[in-house]
């Protein structure tokens, strides 16, 4: 185990700087990066979940009301759940800055 960044070299970095620990990804909040973000109009919301079928990662979950909305600290804002949603609730739009 490294104590800080400054220990590990390009030696300790896997190949094609693949994770390869199981059950992880909660440690990596990738959604920093992203250049647009969903926006939600619930009010025309079937609650069909269609975006958390198509969420290719995962960060798509139900909440309280029973709407589906995205995790902001690992949306990548790759917009599948906009193009997919049949009600046209999904909007994305630019990320400001942070």
């Amino acid at each position: 185990m490294f104590t800080s960044d400054k220990d590990m070299t390009w030696k300790d970095i896997n190949i094609g700087a693949m994770i390869t620990e199981v059950g992880n990804t909660v440690n990596y909040k990738t959604g920093d990066w992203r250049s647009q973000r969903p926006t939600y109009d619930f009010s025309r919301c079937l609650k069909c979940g269609v975006c958390y079928i198509y969420c290719p990662e995962g960060c798509v979950h139900q909440n309280k009301q029973g709407f589906f909305e995205a995790n902001l600290f690992f949306c990548k804002g790759c917009a599948i759940c906009a193009h997919e949603c049949p009600t046209k609730v999904i909007q994305m739009v630019i990320e400001e800055d942070k």
